[in-house]
């Protein structure tokens, strides 16, 4: 079968763009003809082209909504998506799922779409978010099914009627494992904190930074993984607070699974997410996680069970919530062999990809009948 990948943009990493690469290596593992369209050049073609991935680059896709260039985009994609001629189309992300859509239902192509977070709620202002969902609901009819990477992605989209239950399925992320030689521990002390994240607003690195600054008579010290437009102010904060010396920014780690190994605890202070790759690659990794309840967050860290939730935005919750965990050994080596049987039993990556893979098939057998249907060929009930 012949698969396309339609994501945004080229220029960051991220956990959408992870996701696709390993997805469609994976499907052109299985022997599938796969080739991923995205926006521009940078890391993520680049590392397209390391897992030996088919790609194109596309002029005018971009992440900024403008319509001018999204109609450029629209008539590119289209070109693309017409000369490939894939028998199934996956998009990922609010504006290569609207545009990548809007090109199959033009060519008559069967689309699935993958949000990684939905632009709305939350997420964004109520006027943009009104905005937002309306053109949701209309990209959905041109849906043969909606994957949400959490069950809370998916009761959001109820709740804003983006599309009915029956076309919106819930796969969960999930990760490839590491040597064993990469798994943490996490009783040593003192303790090491990590959080892996890029440095844009909705990570909230300011609130792990306060809430930290309030622990300085315990024993600690922290490694952030990322790069990002607010890392610089970060740093200022970082020194503002009188911490610096106890921050070491590692900048953009392709593989983080050495900086989380060498951790004791994983933080992720985020304001919003989807359902974060971050909190996964922890769990493989047998850390605890202190993390903000957003999102999907909560289907995996469970509560005093392989982690602790906090409310986004409480620096002084956060705070209790480290030095708890920072003072107890005992309890993060009893967390973190909760966090690996987490891990093992539900969000390898195996299982996502088997899961996406029967999507697939389901979307395509139901487009194969209504084909046969309107063509005469089956009887309709």
């Amino acid at each position: 079968m012949k698969l396309a990948y339609v994501i945004t943009r080229a220029d960051a990493v991220g956990g959408a763009t992870i996701h696709v690469r390993d997805l469609a290596r994976a499907m052109r593992e299985r022997g599938h003809d796969v080739t991923v369209l995205v926006g521009g050049r940078g890391p993520v073609t680049e590392q397209l082209e390391d897992a030996g991935v088919r790609f194109r680059s596309l002029c005018h896709l971009a992440r900024p909504v403008r319509p001018l260039r999204d109609l450029r985009a629209l008539a590119e994609l289209t070109a693309a998506l017409r000369d490939l001629q894939p028998g199934l189309v996956s998009t990922h992300t609010a504006k290569a799922g609207w545009i990548g859509r809007a090109a199959c239902a033009r060519l008559g192509l069967t689309a699935i779409y993958t949000p990684h977070g939905w632009p709305v709620g939350e997420r964004i202002s109520a006027p943009a978010g009104a905005i937002f969902t309306l053109a949701e609901r209309a990209a959905a009819r041109w849906s043969g099914a909606i994957i949400c990477v959490s069950e809370s992605e998916k009761r959001l989209a109820l709740s804003k009627r983006i599309a009915p239950e029956e076309k919106l399925r819930v796969v969960h992320n999930g990760v490839h494992d590491v040597a064993a030689s990469l798994r943490a521990d996490p009783g040593r002390t003192p303790a090491r904190l990590c959080s892996v994240a890029r440095f844009e607003s909705p990570k909230d690195h300011a609130t792990l930074l306060r809430a930290l600054a309030a622990l300085q008579s315990l024993a600690w010290e922290l490694d952030l993984a990322g790069d990002g437009p607010l890392e610089a102010s970060t740093r200022t904060l970082a020194a503002e607070l009188g911490i610096a010396a106890r921050v070491r920014f590692l900048g953009y780690q392709r593989d983080p699974a050495a900086t989380l190994a060498a951790a004791q605890l994983f933080v992720l202070s985020s304001r919003s997410e989807g359902f974060p790759r971050s909190v996964l690659e922890a769990l493989r990794a047998g850390l605890p996680v202190v993390a903000s309840d957003v999102g999907g967050v909560a289907e995996a860290v469970t509560e005093g069970g392989n982690g602790v939730l906090v409310p986004a935005g409480n620096a002084k919750a956060l705070s209790a919530a480290l030095g708890s965990m920072l003072e107890d050994a005992s309890r993060r080596v009893r967390m973190g062999q909760a966090a690996r049987a987490t891990y093992e039993a539900r969000f390898r990556a195996e299982q996502m990809i088997e899961k996406t893979a029967s999507v697939y098939a389901s979307v395509l057998s139901r487009t194969s009948r209504t084909q046969s249907c309107i063509q005469g060929d089956v009887p309709v009930d």
